[in-house]
């Protein structure tokens, strides 16, 4: 399973394929608002200049960036940049982008907005389909978040690892779309508060709140877990706010 959200930007990123250079740094630019909404893309010549790529390549990533709503291709007029209304944001080299380039506020909340719709009941569903297998597993994800000696990524891919779990056991393809949005907002939570203490970080609050979830899952108790999972995401939520409004004071 690979988390993207977590991996640090390395030099290694040179080793990607011309087209998914290409990608990243025209999505990037979009995205960030280097590229306004509205705004024609430099014709095939200077792009195939400026990244050293063939026409091919560059048919190639408009295709991709076209597939995630960033661009839109108009015969005789050119590339434009679609509004952002129009943006694929259950793409994960979106939100991606989004968090690259500095997020609000309010984009954070909006991604917990998402994760109440989706997970309580994905964890309903768990309690009613998983197997003694899937249970023991989600009881191992718990209990290891309150391990000592967790760092801000440690424990925010233990959290993460929970959490796709349950989409994954729910037996439901559609709730695993959803896992871009979950480690965005998992990720951008850690991420904000950057904590300097084993207190800070609340190790064992969060094994023992996400422990309260495999409990009613293993109790086959679909409606236990909802609520349980709902509280999880309502306290991660309430962590953003505060951060947010210290910040705003300080």
């Amino acid at each position: 399973m690979r988390h993207r959200m977590l991996e640090t930007r390395k030099p290694g990123r040179g080793s990607r394929t011309s087209h998914a250079h290409v990608v990243d740094e025209l999505g990037r630019q979009i995205v960030s608002g280097a590229m306004a909404v509205g705004s024609l893309l430099p014709g095939d010549a200077e792009l195939a200049q400026r990244f050293k790529v063939s026409r091919t390549v560059l048919r190639e990533t408009m295709k991709t960036l076209a597939a995630k709503g960033l661009i839109v291709p108009r015969a005789r007029v050119g590339t434009r940049v679609t509004g952002k209304n129009l943006w694929n944001m259950f793409d994960s080299d979106v939100i991606n982008w989004h968090f690259e380039g500095g997020v609000n506020e309010e984009f954070l909340l909006h991604l917990y907005d998402v994760r109440l719709a989706f997970e309580p009941f994905a964890a309903g569903l768990v309690a009613e389909r998983a197997t003694e297998e899937d249970i023991a597993r989600l009881r191992h994800l718990a209990k290891r978040m309150g391990d000592a000696g967790h760092t801000v990524d440690s424990l925010a891919l233990a959290d993460l690892e929970f959490h796709l779990a349950i989409a994954e056991f729910s037996r439901n393809p559609f709730m695993r779309t959803v896992g871009s949005l979950i480690e965005a907002a998992l990720v951008g939570m850690f991420r904000l508060s950057s904590p300097s203490s084993q207190d800070e970080l609340g190790i064992g609050d969060v094994s023992l709140t996400h422990m309260r979830i495999v409990d009613a899952i293993a109790a086959r108790d679909p409606e236990a877990a909802k609520k349980a999972m709902e509280h999880v995401i309502i306290v991660g939520r309430d962590h953003i706010r505060e951060n947010f409004a210290r910040v705003a004071i300080g």
